[in-house]
């Protein structure tokens, strides 16, 4: 009996010592954009992605500050530059939109309703220019065919390309199409992983 009870305390303990692991190393974590409940007023990451129509190429920029490790002094090695710090021709920064509320809408060509999705943005985007930002961001499609589809379907919302997921994984996006609501000022308003269920939601 004494060890069977053994045995459980121990199993136990490791439970418990488990859990403990998981939530240090992802206690920081948001949850799923559009699923999980988020904190009130969750900062938004920063990130500049090149404008998918334009000729910039290469990846997102999601660094969140200047320099890649911990270390203090920063290693010169180890220095960059944040995201809304860049001064790329071409690029779009997120921060650059959070002087007035702000929709953002992830997407990509394989969830099914995505792309039909993003013409209702558009029409919100024409309604509510200058008053309300809005910006789109394709993740991991090919580029021509990201161009091919702003030309056909006439979208004059601008439009962001996410080449290696770096920013959907960031918003720990999880489902097409994601959509993000935020403050002026960049703070986490609502979420939604479908825009029916967000204008439902919504005044």
């Amino acid at each position: 009996m004494r060890d069977r009870y053994s045995i459980g305390v121990g199993l136990l303990f490791l439970a418990v010592v488990a859990i403990a692991f998981f939530n240090s190393v992802g206690g920081n974590e948001p949850g799923t954009l559009g699923i999980d409940k988020l904190p009130v007023h969750w900062p938004l990451p920063e990130f500049a992605v090149p404008a998918a129509a334009g000729t910039l190429e290469g990846d997102a920029n999601v660094a969140q500050d200047d320099c890649a490790t911990s270390q203090v002094p920063c290693p010169a090695e180890a220095r960059r530059t944040p995201a809304c710090h860049i001064g790329t021709v071409g690029a779009i920064r997120v921060c650059d939109l959070f002087e007035r509320p702000l929709a953002i809408s992830f997407w990509f060509t394989k969830g099914g309703g995505c792309v039909d999705q993003q013409d209702a943005v558009d029409r919100a985007f024409e309604r509510y220019r200058g008053r309300v930002n809005f910006l789109s961001i394709d993740v991991r499609d090919d580029r021509d065919t990201v161009r091919a589809l702003i030309r056909e379907h006439g979208w004059e919302m601008p439009v962001g390309y996410d080449r290696d997921g770096a920013v959907a994984a960031l918003y720990r996006v999880g489902g097409c199409p994601t959509f993000a609501f935020a403050y002026p000022g960049g703070t986490l308003e609502s979420a939604s992983i479908d825009l029916t269920a967000a204008q439902a939601g919504r005044p």
